[in-house]
Parts: structure tokens; sequence; C-alpha cells
């Protein structure tokens, strides 16, 4: 379980980027978190794992507050936690494998990482968390001869070979197609649900977040204006978390979007006929 008490987040200019956030993230259960540009999603999950360092509150993951923890003990506690990038962050002169692995550079001793040198169980991990994903027949080509959802997949096998307590997602499909995007968020609650993983999920699509996170989180300038059911995303609480007029502009683009899919599924189907 994640619980976060009163986060704060103030830079050095001044600019404050998170306001008394506090909510909890019980196991099994993944928050989408949304909200426009600017309100903080970002600086909340680089917080949660101290990329960066917190102004105040309290980042409680199980019993451990990672916002207090040293510099060595932080090491420790960062392989309990899961990132899935949006850009990947694959290593594209590695295969497929070996980017996997990478997920458990924190628990080998330097010369075995140094050597990609694993012990076998985790390497039959490895291959499981491949087959989960789909993508055991790719187990030995480069991550550069991949598809975008492909490499989003091996990200995934990654941050589950680390056996985290926690899974942080940033914008895991803004790359992606509509289509790819769907499959990917559902293969990543599914792998929480099997896993009774918590996750916190940065995600700009609203109807993709309303179709598959368990819960909504909306940031506005730093501060929780909405924390709810993705069914409670009505038009007058996206306007409150985007500004009307931002989100009338934001439907309207997501409209275009689908009706963009839908006519061109219809003409594969006519030419398929």
């Amino acid at each position: 379980m994640l619980e976060l008490q009163q986060l704060s987040k103030t830079y050095a200019t001044g600019d404050t980027a998170l306001r008394d956030v506090s909510f909890v993230v019980p196991r099994g259960q993944v928050v989408g978190l949304i909200g426009p540009s600017g309100a903080g999603k970002s600086t909340l999950i680089r917080c949660i794992n101290r990329l960066v360092d917190p102004s105040g509150g309290r980042i409680l993951l199980g019993d451990i507050d990672l916002a207090q923890v040293g510099r060595a003990e932080l090491r420790r506690q960062r392989r309990r936690i899961g990132m899935i990038f949006q850009e990947y962050a694959l290593v594209e002169r590695l295969t497929v494998m070996e980017n996997v692995l990478s997920g458990r550079l924190g628990y080998v001793p330097f010369w075995r990482s140094f050597t990609r040198r694993f012990p076998g169980r985790d390497i039959e991990n490895a291959y499981r968390l491949l087959d989960r994903v789909g993508l055991l027949e790719h187990a030995d080509k480069r991550a550069d001869a991949l598809s975008g959802g492909q490499r989003q997949r091996v990200g995934i096998a990654r941050a589950l070979a680390q056996e985290p307590a926690l899974l942080l997602v940033d914008e895991p499909t803004a790359s992606l197609d509509p289509k790819t995007s769907r499959q990917i968020m559902r293969l990543i609650i599914e792998v929480c649900d099997e896993r009774d993983l918590p996750a916190i999920v940065n995600i700009h699509d609203v109807p993709l977040a309303q179709q598959f996170m368990h819960r909504i989180v909306g940031l506005r300038a730093g501060e929780v204006v909405f924390d709810g059911a993705p069914t409670a995303l009505d038009e007058t609480v996206l306007g409150d978390i985007y500004g009307a007029e931002d989100w009338t502009a934001m439907r309207r683009e997501h409209e275009a979007d689908r009706d963009a899919e839908e006519d061109t599924s219809r003409r594969l189907a006519e030419v398929a006929r």
C-alpha cells in the first residue's frame, strides 16, 4: 500500500508544484492521475521515487517513509518501485531479454551486472515475464527492432522483473496509436490484478483513463481537486480539473481522433471484403 500525507514540493525559484497532496493507494488498485500540463502530475511521480526531493510530507510505502530515507537505503527502496516510461527507456543495442534482466540490476553484485551474468532464477523469471507480455519469441531481438507497442511491453516486463511493491507509470500510451494504447492499458491493469500491485498512472488521455482506471485523482495547480470513481468524471468535474475552455478543446480533439479511428476501421473492413 502507498500512502501520501500532505506531500508538497516548492522549487528554489519559489514555484510550488505540489500542495498538501494526500491519498492512499491500496494493494491491487490502479489510480489514474489526470490534469492539465503543469498540474504537478510528473512531479508527484518523481517525488514518490525520490528523483525529486519533496519539500514536506510523507511517502509511506508499507511502513517505510521514502521521504526520510538516506541515500543507501533509498537505493534499496527503489528496487521496490517499478517504473514504466513514456519513451520506454530501453537500451536499444541490447536484446529484449537483456533489457528485461536490467530490472534485476539492483539485486545482483556489481561484477554480475557489469558482465551481465544473472542467476538462473532471474533468467527463468524473465522468460516467464516475456511470455506473459506476449514477446517470448522476440527474446533475442535487439530492442531497436521492435514496434512502439512491443517496446512498451518490454518496459512492463522489466518493471515486473524487479518484483516491485508499487508501479509508477508515466504516460505509457502517449507515443502509441489508439488500438495499441488500449492493449497496453489492458495489460497494465491485468498484471496489477494478478500481482495485487498498487499503481499510479500519469495519463493524458481522459477517455482511456475512464475506460481502464479503477480510480481517478485529478490535479490542478498542484492540488487534488478530484478523487473518485471514473464514472463520476462528468463535464462539470472535468471543467474544474482542466478549465472549461481547455476541456472543451480536449473533448473535441478526442472526438475527432475517435471519428478518424472509426473511419480507418471502416475503410480497412471494406478493403478486406
